[in-house]
């Protein structure tokens, strides 16, 4: 059987409110641990306490997480400003042609 290969392009990545996602994403993690954590007894009874401790987890990851998204959306921001001042910077002809 031969294996298939796309033909076209793949599709520019989605870009959007990425800092408030992951944050919202952080709070319901959270928010489960937080809920379970009355019951834990419950859970313990029933060997299920991976529920408790996977809420925790999914919290903690969600903070490096968020670390990192605010990081690469400033340095996005960064890069941006840096080409719009680059492009101020150059005449709308293109460089200047140099001397030789």
């Amino acid at each position: 059987m031969a294996k298939w290969t796309a033909t076209h392009e793949a599709p520019e990545p989605l870009e959007g409110p990425i800092v408030a996602t992951v944050t919202g994403g952080t709070i319901i993690w959270f928010a489960l641990f937080l809920f379970q954590l009355p019951f834990y007894g419950w859970f313990a009874d029933r060997g299920m306490l991976w529920w408790v401790w996977t809420c925790a987890v999914g919290g903690v990851l969600g903070l490096i997480g968020l670390w990192y998204v605010r990081g690469r959306d400033a340095a996005l921001k960064r890069h941006a400003l840096e080409l719009a001042a680059r492009n101020e910077d150059t005449p709308a002809g293109g460089p200047a042609p140099q001397a030789g």
